[in-house]
């Protein structure tokens, strides 16, 4: 029966189930990530300070062994991401209190931001941004 549901779900045009990713390996996640490059990071002005948000990266983590950054040309850092949740049915999930998902700069201190992220199957990816490509009002 439920060959013959899936067969004429098929012929009628009727989407049928892929199987369910956990998104937690490189494959997985570089896909969606390699899609989405202009949103990895965003600067916003608060409080007279310069956020950098990582929030994009984060929902994206699992299948990333590390998260770099670096500002105006300057020295790499690395952001300190909450570990995946392998064993848990939202491995993605964003739930640590003691971790931030952004880093605070001096206000207007952010020209060019640069990240560089090395996923689990140790290839990597690169990118910059100008300022005005990733501030959020």
């Amino acid at each position: 029966m439920l060959r013959t549901l899936t067969t004429t779900a098929f012929l009628v045009g009727l989407a049928v189930p892929a199987q369910a990713q956990n998104f937690t390996t490189a494959n997985e996640v570089r896909p969606i990530l390699d899609a989405t490059k202009g949103s990895w990071v965003a600067v916003r002005e608060y409080d007279g300070k310069d956020l950098l948000y990582f929030t994009h990266l984060l929902a994206w983590r699992c299948g990333l062994d590390q998260i770099h950054y670096a500002l105006n040309g300057g020295s790499e850092r690395q952001f300190d991401a909450e570990p995946c949740y392998e064993d848990e049915p939202q491995p993605n999930a964003i739930k640590a209190e003691d971790k931030l998902p952004y880093v605070v700069f001096d206000l207007k201190s952010i020209d060019l931001v640069s990240v560089r992220l090395v996923y689990d199957d140790g290839t990597e990816a690169v990118t910059s941004y100008e300022r005005a490509q990733i501030m959020t009002p």
